[in-house]
């Protein structure tokens, strides 16, 4: 029809589990762009690996609704699962077969001919460079080469969307980096990438937009650096002289102090990291000049957005909101 626009990559709405009486998904609502990285983050028990499992059918929802490619999860699951493929935390490979072996059987269980199989085994070998290994025994390859075998064997059917949970856990910062560098070819290609992760630089790396869960509900969502300027305040960190200068200050800070190490002297308190404020800062924790050893202005972090959108007074702030 002339003027569509195609349904978003994965949509849930009110999307609601439980398990045993324990509340994981509290009406979650979000929207992931086609071909975009899409990250989910959150403490343990945020709801993130629910959240994937719903979405790949494998988990029902008590309520709420979600869709893949335009397809409702619990109605087309056929065709949901078709547009789809899911990389877990543990790769579900056969280590006594090869690279090759694995491959091959995916593809033929994907409905590929014979030659098919072995063409579409090779090429994923070659894209990500298992071409030397790809005829060894799986029980032989290092995490990075299985988190390799195991991504390559879940795009056998060229899915639309991926969905891939915590991919690089136990991961060296080596094998780390080259399978970063994969989720982003991925993207490039016109592949939607929806992520789960407790690497802050991670999400920071590759997503477009990320989501922060808590308590089984959107905290915040939106790009790194929005989520950054909008809850993660620049820091002026403070080292002061000696004890005493360390307790004047502290007392003229008062509750603005946001981090405090007395053993080395230092202190932090937020700023917008214009040289106004911080320039009012120093000239208020040592107006004699004598006192501070020296000062960093620190920009925000994702660790300062997960640690503000994830700490108990936020989360019970957020609930009196909606009451």
């Amino acid at each position: 029809m002339t003027g569509a626009t195609a349904p978003e990559a994965v949509e849930t709405i009110d999307l609601r589990k439980s398990y045993g009486g324990v509340t994981v998904l509290d009406g979650l609502t979000m929207r992931v762009a086609r071909g975009s990285v899409y990250a989910l983050l959150g403490p343990n028990g945020a709801g993130k690996t629910t959240t994937v499992r719903i979405l790949a059918t494998l988990a029902t929802p008590d309520g709420g609704v979600a869709r893949v490619d335009g397809h409702d999860v619990v109605r087309d699951r056929r065709r949901v699962r078709r547009a789809i493929s899911l990389a877990g935390q543990h790769a579900a490979l056969d280590d006594q077969q090869t690279g090759t072996e694995n491959l091959h059987m995916m593809a033929r269980l994907a409905g590929l001919s014979p030659a098919a199989a072995r063409r579409r085994a090779a090429d994923l070998a070659e894209r990500f460079d298992l071409v030397a290994a790809a005829g060894r025994r799986v029980a032989t390859y290092s995490g990075g080469m299985r988190r390799r075998l195991d991504l390559a064997a879940s795009l056998v059917g060229e899915p639309s969307v991926i969905f891939l949970d915590e991919p690089t856990t136990g991961l060296d910062p080596r094998s780390r980096q080259g399978l970063w560098e994969v989720v982003a070819e991925l993207a490039g290609a016109g592949v939607t990438v929806l992520l789960t992760t407790q690497y802050l630089e991670e999400a920071d790396r590759l997503a477009d937009r990320i989501a922060v869960l808590h308590g089984g509900r959107l905290a915040a969502e939106g790009s790194a650096g929005d989520l950054k300027r909008r809850f993660g305040a620049h820091r002026l960190e403070l080292t002061l002289r000696d004890a005493p200068s360390f307790a004047a200050a502290e007392r003229r800070l008062g509750d603005r102090v946001t981090h405090r190490d007395p053993a080395r002297l230092e202190l932090a308190v937020a700023t917008d990291g214009g040289a106004p404020h911080v320039r009012h800062l120093l000239d208020e924790v040592d107006p004699d000049r004598q006192d501070l050893a020296r000062f960093t202005v620190r920009e925000a972090t994702l660790d300062d957005v997960f640690l503000t959108l994830t700490s108990d007074q936020v989360a019970t702030a957020r609930e009196m909101a909606r009451v």
